[in-house]
């Protein structure tokens, strides 16, 4: 692996990938960071009112905007998340859906592709969620 320019870690995170590991679509191997720690609790995709939509894609978007909201309370952007773990309660949804997810992620937190990881789960603790999503970000000092 070649080494990571650390001067460049100043304008925000970075991706770190293995040398000859072939380019991961919509996510990195690794990140690297310097700077102040946000960790998200599991948001999930309630409205202010703390109502859900049925719709799988209306809750990754309202769950992404929530995402984002955090984020900017702390002074942060989407393009500092290193981190992002998905739950779903329904992978085949998830799976037949990666377009209209791949739209909403993309209109809310950009093309920047952190380090992900998703994982099914029987239940969410909200009974109407059918997506929580919880990152860290790390806000360059």
């Amino acid at each position: 692996m070649a080494p990571v320019n650390r001067d460049a870690l100043k304008q925000g995170p970075i991706a770190v990938e293995p040398e000859g590991w072939p380019q991961p679509k919509g996510y990195s191997n690794g990140m690297m960071a310097r700077g102040t720690l946000l960790a998200t609790g599991g948001l999930v995709g309630w409205d202010v009112q703390g109502q859900f939509s049925d719709d799988f894609i209306a809750q990754v978007t309202q769950t992404l905007r929530n995402t984002a909201a955090v984020l900017e309370a702390a002074g942060a952007k989407p393009e500092h998340i290193v981190r992002m773990t998905w739950y779903v309660t329904d992978m085949d949804n998830y799976r037949s859906n990666l377009r209209g997810i791949g739209s909403a992620y993309r209109d809310i937190i950009g093309r920047h592709f952190p380090a992900m990881a998703l994982v099914q789960v029987v239940s969410l603790v909200e009974p109407r969620a059918l997506v929580e999503i919880e990152t860290t970000a790390v806000i360059p000092d």
